[in-house]
């Protein structure tokens, strides 16, 4: 079964899941999950009548577009293949998006193969406590966003053995992150990604605290162990990620690469990662601060920006904010890493430091656009606005040049996250 060849919208998703519940209404019901913060449905697809439940959970972040064309795959998957999952009793539930107002945001963009600067140039990625994933380890429960109450309510009706939820990155190659292992998922997940031509990153700026449970896959350390950089506020034990641990489940994040490099597949030693990770350091700070300068300048300007200001400006403020201390944490690694640092570490740790300053700068440039500002040249928005172009355009070309990355076709992304959540559900059925 072959993917699209472009994203499906939020809308889009929702129409096909439909469509699908219309032709086997014997097998297939949808319904309402919740509101978003913005009041959009968060719809519910379930597939069988078996008492055990696999919850995939597509959108949890509006940049990572592939889950919802994942979700609808497996869907069909599973009408096809509805005499197998009968016998081992299992209903399919597809949360179609978990963030519509963030996924709408990004919709935007082109909905196939994108030039990179054009990429980063329509990228939302909300602050982390807008995300409905973290939100619940970094909220009261009285603040809850709308869409983590739904989920939450979710898992607790009905008790997965197993949540799916379907991530992605810009660059980089694909892995696996698991709150507890699924002895034997690295073969076939291996398996998949060779046939598809996506490497294995077997190093991440995700997963660096994560033990290893074979190429690409990665545990969710013991309670009480780091699991992420310090700078950073959420934590996978207080997230929806844990949620399925009181009923005996588990969740596996599956992430794959809209452009794909090999240089995070190779296990090799770095040959001075201190003296690495202190110029990414130095670069992050460098970056960091051109950032700030960036947004100081527009805050002024930004009088008249649209509806979406306030997300997308709390996205920015995040990440603005975010590169004193990260850049710390990479220097600290020189001497304090929890794992020797391989050739596909620093490359992954590179990726990151690139990435951030790219989408703080995507985003500032949005809020600009949307201010409708003064389009004379020699007008204050319009210098920093060019300015904000250039930065974009060069360090896009660059994060695709310096790891020699390539497209990832579309369809190829859908298959591989669709056919590792089957390779899950087969080893916990």
């Amino acid at each position: 079964m072959r993917g699209p060849d472009a994203y499906p919208t939020v809308s889009g998703v929702a129409a096909a899941a439909r469509i699908l519940s219309m032709r086997h209404p014997d097998l297939c019901r949808m319904r309402l999950a919740g509101e978003s913060r913005a009041g959009r449905p968060l719809w519910l697809l379930s597939v069988g009548h078996g008492r055990r439940r696999i919850l995939v959970v597509a959108g949890p972040h509006p940049d990572e577009q592939a889950g919802g064309a994942t979700a609808l795959w497996l869907a069909e998957q599973a009408v096809h293949e509805r005499r197998r999952f009968a016998e081992a009793d299992v209903t399919w539930d597809f949360l179609l998006c978990l963030d519509p107002d963030g996924t709408v945001l990004n919709e935007n963009g082109p909905a196939g193969e994108r030039p990179p600067a054009v990429h980063f140039r329509h990228t939302f990625r909300p602050h982390a406590a807008e995300q409905p994933e973290w939100a619940a380890s970094l909220r009261t429960p009285r603040e809850e966003l709308p869409e983590t109450i739904a989920l939450l309510a979710i898992i607790d009706e009905l008790r997965p053995v197993l949540q799916c939820s379907l991530h992605g990155t810009d660059v980089g190659g694909s892995w696996v992150q698991l709150t507890a292992d699924i002895p034997g998922l690295a073969e076939p997940f291996g398996k998949y990604a060779a046939e598809l031509d996506v490497p294995v990153q077997t190093g991440t700026f995700d997963a660096l605290f994560w033990q290893g449970a074979g190429p690409g896959v990665f545990v969710l350390p013991p309670r009480g162990e780091q699991e992420r950089f310090g700078s950073e506020p959420e934590a996978a034990d207080g997230s929806t990620w844990s949620r399925p641990h009181l009923y005996g489940g588990l969740t596996a994040l599956v992430e794959v690469p809209m452009w794909a490099t090999r240089k995070v597949a190779d296990p090799t030693p770095h040959p001075d990662p201190a003296h690495a990770v202190t110029v990414l350091g130095a670069r992050l700070r460098k970056d960091g601060a051109a950032a700030a300068v960036s947004l100081e300048r527009a805050l002024p300007l930004l009088q008249q920006a649209g509806p979406t200001a306030g997300p997308v400006m709390r996205g920015i403020e995040q990440a603005v904010g975010a590169f004193p201390g990260l850049a710390d944490e990479f220097e600290r690694l020189a001497t304090q890493s929890p794992v020797p640092l391989t050739m596909a570490h620093i490359a992954a740790l590179d990726i990151a430091a690139r990435r951030i300053p790219l989408r703080a700068a995507g985003m500032l440039l949005r809020l600009l656009d949307e201010a409708r500002l003064d389009e004379d040249p020699s007008s204050e928005p319009a210098r920093l606005r060019s300015r904000l172009e250039r930065r974009i355009d060069a360090g896009a070309r660059d994060l695709i040049t310096t790891t020699d990355a390539r497209w990832v076709p579309i369809p190829d992304q859908i298959e591989l996250q669709a056919r590792t959540v089957l390779a899950a559900v087969g080893l916990v059925m």
